[in-house]
């Protein structure tokens, strides 16, 4: 018999590890010193138990983060296929009392994620349960092909982004988002949302890594190759300026600052420094060029305007539908410091992220096809080029988006350079910490 009871006594013990090991916790090298439970509660009893919990998670470097937690607990007498290879999901084995109960995370098991379904949506019913394992701060799960349930892990007090700006902005008429079917929410916490499923779509980066691979293997101008992807940038570049301005108009405007923006730039620079510094071998980022570059940016008399951003707007965000695009993901930055991921900002922060994506993309596919031609080096350099022009002309070209930006074109380049640089710092942060062979793509 399994007790709810007996198990969330040791749960505060098993957490700190199993928490650190998920990719969605962000922990990364950090230390969990400590977990509190901030509630919990049993949704279904039997064999299996589910538990739902929100804990709050003490890091040795004084950082505090809250979990959303939703745990299976079964007889260990009898385990079921799903959990074969789920090792990382999977907290403890418990053998007190024989045959002992094993917990494991309940988003991977197909009878548990129904009953969290209906926490979210009642009424609701599926028969596929598909889990979806990605690095995100969240998880998700699809349904039949036809929804998607996504559950936040990193919680906090206040309306999630990533709920509240997709129903603002499609209540007013926006249509390249995805507004929600069904949300949870409790103690002031957005939890889970429920969303259509998207079957046919086909995300910005595939499409664009398929671009690349067709003008290397080609060997022609990328604007002569067959899947060409400058129409779909140019596209893209619209539905942006688009955003913006349905952002604008909801959450509204004001004047830009320059100073502000980059002092923020300057400490990003600075923490980037430190890190790169107490890393094993040379420092690699050039920190007095990058500075004297980003004080360009706080000497801008006109910065144009601050509004609500995606924070967070790259390739892997956008999905090419039957009926254009759709912006995913609101959320901000995973590895931004906490008052900075769920920003007001420059329009033009979003549209450097883009364009450092666009770099990205270039760049892998040209390491991906291993050729130390120089001739192919030129070609993917020569689709990034093509499609950053294809995106800027149709992000610029939007009817009303100058109204956001500095009014001279030079000011403009200054501060969307600023941000691109801003960018790449972040970049350098992050494939430190997590993909070292992949950082020189934002040190170049």
């Amino acid at each position: 018999m399994i007790e709810p009871t007996d198990v969330f006594d040791v749960l505060p013990d098993l957490l700190p590890d199993h928490i650190a090991r998920q990719r969605w916790s962000g922990a990364g090298e950090r230390h969990i010193t400590g977990v509190t439970p901030r509630w919990q509660e049993v949704v279904r009893e039997g064999d299996p138990t589910l538990l739902w919990m929100v804990v709050g998670a003490l890091y040795a470097d004084g950082d505090e983060q809250d979990y959303q937690l939703f745990l299976g607990v079964r007889s260990a007498e009898t385990l079921p296929d799903f959990l074969n290879g789920k090792e990382r999901e999977t907290v403890a084995f418990l053998p007190d009392p024989p045959p002992g109960v094993i917990v494991y995370d309940a988003l991977i098991d197909p009878e548990l994620t129904i009953d969290i379904l209906h926490l979210t949506a009642p009424d609701a019913d599926a028969v596929v349960r598909r889990p979806i394992v990605l690095e995100h701060s969240n998880s998700s799960v699809v349904f039949d092909e036809a929804t998607i349930l996504k559950v936040f892990r990193k919680v906090e007090s206040g309306p999630n982004p990533d709920v509240e700006i997709p129903r603002v902005l499609a209540e007013q008429g926006y249509e390249h988002v995805l507004p929600s079917l069904a949300e949870l929410r409790r103690n002031g916490m957005d939890l889970v949302v429920l969303r259509e499923f998207l079957v046919g779509c086909t995300e910005g980066w595939e499409l664009a890594r398929a671009s690349v691979r067709d003008v290397l293997a080609g060997g022609e101008a990328p604007e002569e190759s067959g899947a060409d992807f400058a129409p779909d940038a140019e596209r893209l570049g619209d539905v942006l300026a688009g955003l913006h301005l349905a952002m604008a108009s909801a959450w509204g405007t004001q004047p830009g600052d320059g100073a502000e923006w980059a002092e923020q730039m300057q400490a990003n620079l600075a923490h980037a420094a430190a890190v790169d510094a107490e890393s094993s071998g040379p420092a690699l980022l050039p920190v007095d060029a990058i500075a004297a570059e980003l004080q360009r940016v706080a000497e801008l008399a006109d910065a144009g305007q601050e509004i609500r951003i995606h924070g967070d707007l790259h390739l892997a965000q956008v999905l090419k539908t039957d009926t254009g695009w759709k912006v995913l993901d609101f959320e901000g930055e995973p590895s931004r410091r906490r008052d900075d991921r769920f920003t007001r900002s420059s329009p033009l922060r979003d549209v450097a992220g883009m364009l450092r994506s666009l770099h990205y993309v270039a760049e892998v596919g040209l390491a991906d096809w291993g050729s130390d031609d120089p001739a192919v080096a030129a070609l993917a350099h020569a689709w990034e080029a093509r499609n950053r022009s294809a995106f800027l002309a149709g992000y610029f070209g939007l009817s009303g988006i100058g109204a956001l930006l500095p009014d001279r074109a030079e000011d403009r380049h200054t501060l969307l350079a600023g941000f691109e640089l801003d960018k790449a710092v972040y970049e350098v942060l992050y494939e430190l910490g997590h993909r070292p062979d992949l950082a020189r793509i934002p040190l170049s």
